[in-house]
């Protein structure tokens, strides 16, 4: 009996222990939550605060720097030091927030910003007049890249575009009378909220500047690479009442404090009344000019032969361009063939903070740059030609598809990437060159291209009509105004030219098979004659690098009479 009452106390002892760390277990686990709690709440309360004292933003000049390839600045931190956090995007929609709330003028009273009733996040009347005013010695710009102030993160805004398309991101709508396209670069992920500021001309020769503001809506260019920072479009829509086809906004302004005065202010281009009423037919855009670009031949040749190609005009995006290649670039721009537009001042590091000094930007600038003054327009590289295999320009051989086939609904012209690659050895007929000039045209001197061509959207480059893109790729359109696609263009009447070096590094890719294309020499001594006057022009005026001499005829690529005939 005494064993067994032993053994029934000892039970009870234990059953008690086993409860008291039992509640000490959840008084821990309560104690982790709270004090969880208490962070997140800290965290949240203080990101408000941090934004207000431009703490880790652009500072009352942006914190801006000449030139984006320095270090990022100490209140930034690089793309390497930003963890998961930083892209955890806001709850809940955008317009959701549109509700917040304003500090007013009277003692720290708050009034509430609604949304439209229509659906259009614009402010009302007696919020807005009491916006700060424009300052009417505020630069006006229309290719520049300037910050937004008062951000987190980066943020930064390049040019504008007036947009009443139907259909598309953003499109009008029975509550819309078009929209402001803003050229931006932000955050990819959750980039974050702003305001559009939109000032129109005073009426009746006055000199008061109106404005309305509205919500923005941030969209990101789908080609980012998932790197921290990314081209986008700021979209400000219209409302019905405030923007009717004879009274667009002047400029626009992007602000991400509603209190805080406007430091930027940027010139709406692509106003109804500004259009052209008759366009030329081809423009071609190319990325931005980097790394000290200094290719002269290549960028004479480059223009010349797009010019035989039928191209009127060539815009360019001058990131860092080297001296001789900026004289000949100034001749050009001198005779109206080229534009060169700045690109500068993008404070973000190429390759590490976003892609390619923003050329996705650049890319869809010039597509709406040129929407209402061209066609069709060509987005290309300085190595890269798109050579029609019947037809002398690409205006002909759109002609002719067109003639075969119904293409009212195409949108873009897609064409298969060759390589020429430039370890290759030269063809023979640089040995017979008449000038050293003729000798070192690379259309010419490398004739050797690989036999399988990549699939379309792969490496492929397009033509593209302008006004039925919204977004345009690098090696495709990614969004069309509905009812509008892409046309792949047979190999068989087109392909794209590219001449580089092997794409994986290394001389393996001269192992592949391939096949001569003399395509190209069907412009042969057009291209000679106007590449050769370009350089006797430009010889009185930029300093010009010294021509390698015509090659003499070695082994390697001695060739028969008969093959050296077949090539004059």
């Amino acid at each position: 009996m005494g064993s067994r009452r032993s053994g029934a106390g000892g039970s009870r002892g234990n059953a008690g222990v086993m409860k008291e760390r039992a509640n000490l277990s959840f008084m821990l686990v309560v104690m982790f939550f709270g004090v969880f709690a208490v962070i997140v709440l800290t965290e949240i309360f203080l990101i408000d605060e941090r934004r207000g004292m431009g703490v880790g933003g652009s500072g009352a000049l942006g914190g801006h720097r000449s030139g984006h390839r320095l270090p990022a600045a100490p209140d930034r931190p690089d793309y390497g030091e930003i963890g998961a956090e930083d892209y955890i995007g806001l709850k809940g929609s955008f317009d959701d927030h549109i509700g917040l709330l304003m500090h007013g003028d009277d003692g720290g009273q708050k009034a509430a910003i609604q949304p439209d009733p229509r659906g259009l996040p614009s402010l009302p009347p007696n919020l807005e007049a009491r916006l700060p005013q424009l300052d009417q010695s505020l630069r006006i710009t229309h290719a520049e890249w300037l910050p937004v102030t008062k951000t987190r993160f980066k943020f930064f805004v390049y040019s504008a575009y007036f947009d009443d398309r139907v259909g598309g991101t953003g499109a009008p709508t029975g509550k819309s009378q078009g929209m402001v396209r803003i050229i931006s670069a932000t955050k990819t992920r959750g980039p974050e909220r702003v305001w559009c500021r939109l000032w129109y001309r005073p009426e009746n020769g006055g000199n008061v500047t109106t404005s309305v503001t509205v919500a923005a809506k941030v969209k990101v260019i789908r080609e980012n690479w998932n790197l921290k920072y990314s081209a986008c479009f700021v979209i400000c829509p219209l409302p019905k009442e405030s923007a009717t086809i004879d009274r667009v906004p002047e400029t626009v302004s992007v602000v991400a404090r509603l209190k805080a005065s406007p430091t930027n202010r940027i010139l709406i281009q692509n106003r109804p009344e500004n259009r052209a009423k008759n366009k030329e037919m081809l423009a071609v855009c190319v990325k931005p000019l980097h790394y000290d670009y200094n290719r002269v031949l290549q960028l004479i040749e480059f223009i010349e032969l797009h010019r035989l190609l039928g191209a009127s005009h060539v815009t360019l995006y001058n990131d860092t361009v080297g001296s001789e290649a900026g004289c000949a670039l100034k001749y050009y721009e001198a005779k109206g063939l080229v534009t060169v537009l700045p690109w500068h001042h993008l404070d973000m590091i190429s390759q590490r903070d976003i892609r390619t000094e923003g050329l996705f930007a650049a890319l869809n600038d010039c597509l709406y740059r040129s929407m209402y003054r061209y066609e069709y327009v060509a987005l290309v590289d300085l190595d890269e030609f798109i050579i029609p295999r019947h037809n002398d320009t690409i205006i002909d051989l759109i002609r002719w598809m067109s003639s075969r086939i119904n293409a009212k609904a195409t949108g873009s012209y897609s064409f298969q990437n060759a390589f020429f690659y430039l370890q290759w050895a030269d063809d023979p007929f640089v040995v017979t060159s008449r000038t050293p000039i003729e000798a070192g045209l690379i259309t010419l001197k490398k004739t050797r291209r690989r036999t399988k061509l990549h699939p379309h959207k792969q490496r492929s480059k397009y033509v593209c009509k302008p006004q039925n893109v919204v977004e345009a790729g690098n090696h495709f359109v990614w969004e069309f105004i509905p009812g509008h696609g892409t046309l792949n263009v047979p190999s068989d009447a087109a392909i794209l030219h590219h001449y580089r070096v092997c794409e994986f590094g290394g001389d393996d890719c001269i192992k592949t098979q391939s096949v001569v294309d003399r395509t190209a020499y069907k412009y042969k001594n057009r291209l000679s004659d106007s590449v050769g006057k370009t350089w006797s022009d430009l010889s009185g005026e930029c300093s010009l690098p010294k021509l390698e001499p015509i090659p003499g005829m070695t082994p390697r690529i001695k060739a028969s009479p008969k093959v050296l005939k077949s090539v004059r």
